[in-house]
């Protein structure tokens, strides 16, 4: 049986072309955990102007799979794909939700990351509107933090691997096989990132996963099954800004909804523990307000 998927006009073209060809890459390099894609095109019709993408239909169960199956496949996926350039990104744009992602070829993680956020900031602005004490963090956060959080990484002889991830694993996106009992992941915006930036998914408050019943279980058989990044004492903080990128982008999606608020706590918070403000640089009120979204940040 065949899974049809359709989108209409150019951003459907988009997502359809993005969605075929990161299935596909999550295909060669592990079959087993991922539906077959089939191919990706254009209705014949005049309007609406409709594209489709066809794969493997797999009847699934939607309940959570077993932690240590499930972590050990997605280590499997991050260490054995090779990125086809030896750099960050993906060769056509992919989608997390309707919106293309920033995924042009860079050979550092900082630089990608930096160019990747920055473009999910502009587009939650432009579908919620300004917000002053934002936009100020989020400048911050990509000229000071992430040099300093994510750069570390590529510091004093280290380096980081392009690993394929999936680019958008929440629970919504992995099912298991009714038959076989077989974990598949699906609706992919994938890219080749840093391996631990596919689990900044699983700190956003909104997603079962992230539920007490399961947060550290997940966490934990996915780390005893992948390499914790030196320096290994801040990985908690790398989640943290990863899960920015997660939360930011489902704040462009939705208009209003809190994750905004979250987000921005959680950047004041990795602010002001590696690039604090001086005295002269924030007026009292504005103070108050970033420290108060610092002690907010503590709880998630």
């Amino acid at each position: 049986m065949i899974g049809l998927y359709c989108a209409t006009d150019g951003a459907g073209k988009i997502m359809m072309e993005g969605e075929f060809n990161a299935m596909a890459e999550l295909y060669k390099s592990m079959p087993s955990f991922v539906p077959r894609p089939r191919r990706w095109g254009k209705f014949c019709l005049s309007w609406p102007e409709t594209y489709f993408f066809l794969c493997d239909f797999i009847d699934m169960s939607n309940e959570l799979p077993d932690p240590k199956r499930f972590c050990s496949r997605l280590a499997e996926l991050h260490c054995v794909s090779e990125s086809p350039t030896g750099k960050f990104g993906f060769h056509v744009p992919t989608c997390h939700g309707r919106f293309p992602q920033f995924v042009e070829w860079d050979g550092s993680w900082t630089s990608f990351f930096t160019k990747l956020l920055d473009d999910v900031l502009r587009r939650d602005v432009q579908n919620n509107g300004p917000w002053l004490a934002l936009e100020k963090v989020s400048q911050r956060a990509l000229t000071h933090v992430i040099p300093r959080l994510i750069g570390a990484l590529e510091l004093n002889g280290r380096s980081v691997k392009p690993s394929l991830i999936h680019g958008d694993l929440w629970e919504g996106n992995i099912g298991t096989e009714f038959d076989t009992g077989d974990i598949y992941v699906f609706d992919a915006g994938a890219y080749y990132a840093h391996n631990e930036m596919e689990i900044g998914m699983w700190r956003c408050e909104r997603h079962k996963i992230r539920s007490e019943a399961y947060k550290e279980a997940y966490k934990e058989a996915y780390l005893r099954n992948s390499t914790v990044s030196e320096p290994a004492d801040e990985w908690d903080d790398r989640n943290r800004i990863y899960c920015v990128k997660m939360n930011m982008i489902h704040s462009a999606h939705h208009a209003g909804d809190m994750v905004r608020q979250t987000a921005f706590e959680d950047m004041c918070y990795l602010v002001d523990k590696y690039a604090p403000w001086s005295p002269e640089e924030l007026d009292d009120e504005t103070r108050k307000v970033f420290l108060k979204a610092v002690e907010d940040a503590k709880s998630h």
